[in-house]
């Protein structure tokens, strides 16, 4: 993929345990509500096929729901039934007829905030029954909005079918072909809920001190560590701050890392925020890193960093400084499919590509010289 011997860190590969990527430039999973049924359509196809022409080292799923009552909309894909796995199955076969490119999986529950509408018609809850809502579930029966359904407050036994089905979604991935699984934990989902004292008000095993809130994280990557095949890579997205006093805290985060690491995850991927909306996040360029960075130094396994970075050199002095091993990029994705051979312009680096992309960039299409030249005569 890279022709050039000496690469910036950007386009070196990476270990993501058994998973070596080319480069470290991360597709991260990016929620496209264009799911029928929980079912992958060809919108997703398109979404993704052009991310895998792109040079990316791996590409990531967006959330998918272990259980169709775990999506965020109605609209959001599932893992639950063989028609989702089959049009995922389907999916990745037909990518991997022009690329190779690594894809993973974001298996995901939402809890407390599922069962929402379009986010660009305001993404409000839905209630149950009303254009495809469903109540919602969460550690307790607070709502994460004043005027959304109340979520039923999970039962120990609930509890233990919600890992049980993140273990079955599991299974499913790996039929699929997905060649990792990235545990979703952030973003005020139901993993982040249980960790954040902010919403997590148990008073059972589940509850209270930092072992209890911890416990269906841990239990989480235990179950599906165990189902999941040691040639491939298993990770976790964590929220590593609420952005509130009180609430779940980058140590916090570290310890469960280290305890994440024990279990035989093979990387982690930093973010923030989402548990309560009234968080007041410092959004700008690299406002993750620092969190990013305290992880790298807690624990031995790859951590990815994310947000707010749009630029291959901004990315390569991340990784310069030592702050993350890889960089996940979303909405630069969407504003550029090619976003990898603009870094890698910037950067000086010569990237292979596909020869039937050769001629955007002029420099190996023996045509080159006309990339210059007048429109009607270029377009020969």
């Amino acid at each position: 993929m890279v022709s050039t011997p000496a690469s910036p860190l950007l386009f070196t590969p990476l270990a993501l345990g058994p998973l070596t990527i080319d480069n470290r430039v991360i597709v991260a999973p990016m929620c496209q509500y264009s799911a029928v049924d929980g079912v992958a359509q060809p919108w997703h196809q398109q979404h993704l096929g052009g991310f895998a022409a792109s040079n990316a080292g791996l590409i990531i799923l967006e959330a998918t729901g272990v259980t169709n009552a775990g999506r965020i909309s109605p609209h959001c894909l599932a893992l639950e039934t063989d028609a989702q796995e089959a049009a995922l199955t389907k999916l990745l076969a037909d990518i991997r007829t022009y690329s190779q490119v690594p894809f993973g999986i974001q298996l995901a529950h939402a809890g407390r905030k599922a069962s929402t509408g379009y986010p660009w018609e305001g993404g409000r809850p839905l209630a149950p029954g009303v254009n495809g809502g469903w109540q919602p579930v969460g550690p307790t029966d607070e709502p994460f909005t004043a005027d959304g359904p109340a979520p039923h407050a999970l039962t120990e036994a609930e509890i233990a079918a919600t890992v049980a089905a993140f273990v079955e979604a599991a299974k499913r991935a790996d039929r699929a072909g997905f060649d990792l699984v990235e545990i979703h934990g952030a973003h005020g989902y139901l993993i982040h809920q249980f960790l954040s004292p902010l919403v997590n008000k148990r008073t059972d095993r589940y509850g209270g001190a930092l072992e209890n809130r911890m416990r269906l994280a841990l239990e989480v990557a235990e179950a599906v560590r165990a189902v999941w095949p040691k040639h491939k890579s298993l990770g976790i997205r964590l929220s590593a701050t609420d952005w509130v006093d009180g609430g779940w805290s980058v140590e916090e985060t570290a310890i469960l890392s280290q305890k994440l690491e024990a279990i035989g995850l093979d990387f982690i991927h930093i973010t923030s925020g989402g548990v309560v909306g009234s968080a007041k996040i410092p959004v700008g360029p690299n406002y993750q890193v620092p969190a990013a960075d305290a992880i790298k130094k807690a624990v031995s396994i790859p951590v990815i960093a994310v947000g707010m970075i749009v630029t291959g050199p901004q990315a390569e002095a991340i990784l310069q400084q030592g702050k993350a091993d890889a960089i996940a990029i979303a909405r630069a994705f969407l504003d550029d499919p090619r976003w990898v051979w603009r870094a890698a312009e910037a950067l000086g680096v010569d990237l292979t590509l596909d020869g039937r992309y050769q001629r955007a960039t002029g420099k190996t299409w023996p045509g080159a010289a006309l990339k210059n030249a007048p429109l009607a005569v270029a377009a020969e």
